[in-house]
């Protein structure tokens, strides 16, 4: 099938697990709890991003700015708002089967994700990962998304180089961070970005969910041998 010179790094939330609005409602009722009222979309337009540079940049576009003991707050009361909505969590169309496939054929992969662990770790175990994928969160490394920092780390742990790795991820910010990455980003739909968006972002290819990148892997490099 393929060599080992080409290795998958995957966002999570909204490229492996239908969980983007989940994270946007919690969100929302976060920034409720210090007074502050946001439609979803401007939440949305940010995630993707590191909790910290999310409450930043969406603190920014409204004008209000938050003391430390608030914005403890709002990381708080987002996580607690999250964890209420984990038994709405599902995989997206066709995750598994792509990962089994890639494993099957010896295709590396790695799991690269903005969110911390005590949040991703609910996320991780709708997931059948082998004990040797790596998990790279944003504890693991300096900066999160948009820089490439948590890319980076996972391509270092599967021992590819980054111009060999293809990103796979729903947002902007995943495309950014593959493009500063020297990485090949195909965007998916599944997290609510758009495809003008994401190729504008950088993303090579664009797809529906996992299910539909499987259908279509021999176009990011993926031989089919017969």
């Amino acid at each position: 099938m393929a060599s080992n010179s080409l290795a998958f790094l995957f966002d999570l939330d909204g490229t492996l697990v239908d969980s983007v609005y989940q994270h946007v409602l919690a969100w929302q009722e976060a920034f409720q709890a210090v007074g502050i009222n946001l439609a979803v979309w401007r939440i949305h337009r940010q995630i993707g991003m590191s909790g910290g540079l999310l409450l930043n940049a969406t603190l920014r576009e409204v004008g209000r700015p938050v003391n430390q003991n608030e914005t403890q707050r709002i990381q708080r009361a987002h996580k607690e708002a999250y964890e209420r909505q984990l038994g709405s969590l599902r995989l997206l169309p066709g995750t598994q089967e792509l990962l089994d496939h890639l494993a099957t054929h010896q295709v590396p992969y790695a799991i690269a994700t903005s969110g911390r662990m005590e949040i991703a770790e609910h996320t991780l175990k709708l997931l059948k990962l082998d004990a040797n994928v790596p998990v790279v969160t944003r504890d693991q490394v300096r900066h999160a998304k948009p820089d490439p920092d948590v890319f980076l780390t996972a391509a270092e742990r599967l021992g590819v180089p980054i111009n060999q790795c293809v990103v796979v991820g729903d947002s902007i910010w995943d495309m950014l961070a593959a493009r500063r990455a020297w990485a090949l980003g195909v965007g998916v739909l599944s997290g609510g970005y758009g495809q003008q968006e994401l190729e504008q972002a950088g993303a090579y290819r664009v797809y529906q969910d996992p299910a539909d990148l499987l259908r279509h892997l021999d176009e990011v490099g993926v031989r089919r041998e017969d």
